[in-house]
């Protein structure tokens, strides 16, 4: 900075018959200096400003558990009316982006941030002001003096060390940001209509298989009544056929609860009020067979809020270098020009025009520690995002890899569950001829039969929605749903 101060110094100088005016060197109305300092600060400037480079290695192979996978075919890149075939399902999806609240808050966001962003593109230029002014001064013992002056003001801040332009790439980072988290609202939007749908589909293959039981069960109970009369039975198996019938029946009210919150779950994202959901069946939805992740590095190009998080540390990457050009001296140019004059009938007169333009040069010396104070906290804010970018990355990698464990552990248990379900139906058969035989049949194992069977109907069941839902917390964590 000495070298660079000395050649400004020497630059003010070049010979008689100069004189200084404010704080700009001015020879016959021009300013001689400026294009030479103009250039010696540019090559300084280089030096000041540093730029932005994406962290190295933060998306590496093994992000992924187990999956060392070359292929880059990921279904994060289908979109959602592809993945999703249910008709249904799609125009709930549609309606939720023409109407979900939280995605219109997302979008006048970015109207916000476009706004800021359009500003700081404006501040290269020169501010322009214009003027009017009329003073009359009256001083004892001298006659009366007016003035009157209209006139343009203009100031111009050289951005010689990148303030402004650093300035104008955090606002882009922060606008970037914006439409990021607009996509990133629109995939979490996607994929809970989605999870909500099938667990609607759930509650009602529930609540149907449940009705069936209770169906089944009444006609137990008949058949128990018959079978004491005949002395096959006692009346504690009569008992104890009327409480399994109750034992169903009492879950029916949950199951009811559970549609209707699920269906208002469902219309507070669409923008709607409480209502009923048109829906298909579960046992029409079929699950993706192939489901394929591509490389962990592709996060960063479909995960919306992964980009959220590396816009974010762009922004404060961007004001950490805004911070620093405080330091460096200020370079400002002022002008004016208009007319001024004592009398209005000669207020447009030749001799009436002024004009004056004035090159300022500040450089801060001591100001409180609050230039060091402003570096030391954009660098910890700087810090603290790119860190918040790793974590962002590291979520991802988690939630693909749960998101593909629910699925090869729902699938498993679905192959395993048909098989359960199976025998236990012929076991509850079985057990019920064999009592209506055998009076030494205890009613008892009828009982844990039945029981075993609707339990495990209801656990296939939860085995369906688990991989349903697998595949879309699969897609979202992959970043689709925003295509």
């Amino acid at each position: 900075m000495k070298n660079l101060f000395r050649k400004l110094h020497e630059a003010s100088w070049r010979g008689p018959g100069k004189r200084r005016v404010g704080d700009g060197l001015v020879c016959g109305g021009r300013l001689i200096w400026l294009p030479g300092l103009l250039f010696v600060l540019v090559l300084y400037a280089c030096k000041v400003t540093t730029p932005y480079r994406q962290p190295s290695g933060v998306a590496g192979n093994g992000l992924y558990r187990d999956s060392a996978t070359g292929d880059t075919t990921t279904i994060a890149n289908i979109p959602w009316r592809q993945l999703f075939s249910d008709t249904l399902l799609q125009h709930l999806i549609q309606e939720g982006i023409d109407n979900n609240l939280d995605l219109k808050i997302a979008v006048a966001r970015i109207r916000g941030a476009e706004a800021n962003f359009r500003q700081s593109k404006a501040a290269f230029f020169p501010s322009l002001a214009a003027n009017a002014d009329a003073s009359l001064q009256k001083t004892p013992g001298f006659p009366s003096t007016q003035t009157y002056e209209a006139y343009l003001s203009s100031s111009w801040q050289v951005d010689i060390w990148g303030k402004l332009r650093s300035a104008r790439r955090a606002q882009l980072a922060a606008l970037l940001q914006s439409d990021a988290y607009k996509r990133d609202v629109q995939t979490q939007l996607v994929s809970n209509i989605a999870v909500n749908y099938y667990a609607l589909l759930a509650y009602d293959q529930q609540l149907k298989i449940t009705l069936a039981t209770v169906q089944n069960r009444k006609e137990d109970v008949e058949t128990t009544k018959a079978l004491k009369e005949s002395d096959v039975l006692t009346g504690a198996a009569v008992m104890q056929s009327q409480a399994n019938l109750y034992s169903a029946e009492v879950t029916l009210p949950d199951i009811r609860q559970n549609i209707r919150q699920t269906e208002n779950n469902i219309s507070l994202l669409l923008g709607r009020n409480p209502g009923p959901i048109a829906r298909d069946s579960l046992d029409k939805e079929q699950a993706p067979a192939d489901l394929r992740t591509g490389l962990p590095v592709q996060l960063l190009a479909n995960r919306p809020d992964v980009q959220e998080a590396e816009f974010q540390l762009r922004y404060y990457s961007a004001l950490t270098n805004v911070a620093r050009t405080y330091f460096y001296p200020a370079l400002t140019i002022t002008a004016q020009g208009g007319l001024s004059s004592g009398n209005l009938s000669h207020f447009f007169d030749a001799s009436s025009f002024f004009g004056n333009i004035v090159g300022g040069l500040t450089q801060p010396i001591f100001n409180n520690g609050l230039n060091k104070q402003r570096l030391e906290v954009a660098k910890s804010q700087e810090q603290e995002f790119l860190l918040t970018f790793q974590k962002s990355l590291l979520t991802a990698g988690q939630e693909v890899s749960n998101a593909l464990t629910d699925y090869q552990s729902a699938t498993e248990k679905i192959t395993i569950r048909t098989k359960e379900i199976h025998f236990l139906q012929k076991s509850v058969e079985f057990t019920k001829e064999l009592m209506k035989y055998n009076a030494n049949t205890n009613y008892t194992d009828v009982l844990t039969s039945e029981q075993n069977y609707l339990s495990a109907q209801l656990n296939g069941i939860d085995d369906r929605l688990q991989q349903l839902q697998a595949v879309v917390t699969l897609y979202a964590s992959l970043g689709g749903g925003w295509r």
